[in-house]
């Protein structure tokens, strides 16, 4: 895939699971790239250091370490950069961490987003690509979710913030005409991911001999969606400038589209697994069998995620497809090897 963008794009959370792949991808197809990270300690710092030295090894790639939630240091990065584009994948992730600390959502979920959203008006970005969630469907249950299904009841207040991104975004793109685009990622899993995650942790525990927690007693579905894949869809939507829908109208709202430059597409596997029936894909991947202790939901969660891709088929031409088994086994050998060069003390 060739660069349609000559300027460095901007890229936050570039030492997160998700931005360190689409960094990876941007700079693979000789587009710059400007990372910017806090670091923060969430989970592992040595894991986000040991992303961030990869994407050192590349010449197009320079790197700021920088809280976004900061408005004034915000603001001295989009003066200094002046970028085309803007990849806004840095938050505060996790539901349920999300319900013992509100603050550090709100922190960098609003705070941060409102000051990347004013980077971007006062410095003339052309587009605006941020991190949404499928969190944000919330208590719905009609699947496959869609981007055309009204989300007003989130369950989390991540998930909440998730969805004040996308009027916040809505209000920016109607107001000053900038052109936003929310992707609502599905269960994102694979090499270099988040040691707070299912996968992660249950192929830790599993090689530990300890036991995996299983929620709900396993009447779990996920919508399991390589990061890979994941990383495609971001640079295929961040080269296509969001524009408005002519069809769209105040009579009839479609949530997806706008009379503005705003557009929100999921990106998912399109194939919702079963808890258990990924378990044992991972079981098998290991060579060892899962010790279970079996919980009920747990406060936020809903117990079933599917996504609607048409539109990101229709827009990009570009679907996401990696076979589950596939992705666990890629997953699994890169956690192999990556613990094999760091002590088991730095794996979050």
């Amino acid at each position: 895939m060739a660069s349609t963008v000559k300027t460095p794009i901007i890229v936050t959370g570039a030492a997160g699971f998700i931005g360190f792949h689409v960094a990876r991808l941007l700079l693979d197809r000789g587009t710059p790239v400007v990372g910017v990270d806090n670091l923060n300690a969430y989970y592992d710092p040595a894991l986000k250091e040991a992303r961030l030295a990869l994407l050192r090894t590349s010449p197009g790639f320079s790197f700021h370490r920088l809280d976004l939630a900061e408005r004034e240091e915000t603001a001295k990065l989009f003066e200094a950069v002046q970028p085309d584009v803007v990849i806004h994948l840095a938050a505060q992730a996790g539901v349920r961490y999300s319900l013992e600390h509100p603050e550090t959502y709100i922190d960098s979920n609003l705070v941060g987003f409102g000051n990347i959203l004013e980077g971007c008006r006062r410095n003339g970005v052309r587009h605006l690509v941020y991190a949404s969630s499928s969190s944000v469907y919330g208590a719905n249950t009609l699947m496959p979710f869609s981007v055309h299904h009204n989300v007003d009841h989130p369950v989390s207040l991540y998930a909440a913030t998730k969805k004040a991104n996308e009027l916040m975004a809505h209000c920016y793109s109607h107001l000053y005409g900038l052109a936003t685009t929310g992707l609502r990622f599905f269960t994102v899993y694979g090499p270099w991911g988040r040691p707070d995650m299912a996968l992660f942790k249950f192929t830790r525990a599993i090689l530990a001999d300890e036991p995996i927690e299983v929620y709900n007693n396993g009447q779990m579905r996920r919508d399991f969606t390589y990061v890979g894949d994941v990383a495609e869809g971001v640079v295929r939507t961040a080269d296509r400038f969001a524009s408005a829908n002519p069809e769209w109208t105040g009579d009839a709202p479609d949530p997806g589209t706008s009379n503005a430059p705003f557009r929100i597409y999921n990106i998912g596997n399109t194939e919702p697994v079963d808890l258990l029936k990924m378990i044992e894909i991972l079981e098998r991947a290991l060579g060892k069998e899962a010790k279970k202790t079996w919980l009920p939901m747990q406060a936020g969660d809903v117990p079933a995620t599917w996504a609607d891709v048409d539109d990101l088929v229709r827009d990009t031409g570009y679907r996401p497809a990696t076979p589950l088994k596939e992705g666990i086994e890629s997953f699994v050998s890169w956690f192999r090897e990556y613990y094999r060069a760091h002590e088991p003390s730095k794996g979050g």
